[in-house]
């Protein structure tokens, strides 16, 4: 995913907060240039719309607080999860170098 795209879905958020809008995935789309789904599929661009929809909707509230702590508990799971996968494929990686090497 590239920075590009990480900035106009922050723009078109902050552009809809701003203007006191909803933050809907089909006002972001329409505003950062992309279609809906590429919102929907890609699991940061995704995290970034429903983060701007917690903050607009619900603030500092102490259900708002409850649901971005279950938001961002969600999201460090999958980050952990991603990295269990990549140490995995890392050692795997190396083992397979290991034995590939000619002994002298």
């Amino acid at each position: 995913m590239s920075d590009d795209l990480v900035r106009r879905v922050e723009a078109a958020c902050d552009e809809i907060v701003q203007g006191d809008e909803p933050v809907t995935f089909a006002a972001v789309a329409g505003r950062a240039g992309l279609a809906r789904t590429t919102l929907y599929r890609n699991e940061s661009l995704r995290a970034i719309v429903e983060e701007h929809r917690l903050r607009s909707r619900e603030g500092l509230t102490l259900s708002g607080i409850a649901t971005e702590v279950a938001h961002l508990r969600q999201s460090l799971e999958a980050v952990a999860a991603k990295v269990r996968r990549h140490e995995e494929e890392i050692r795997r990686l190396r083992r397979a170098t290991q034995r590939s090497k000619p002994t002298s």
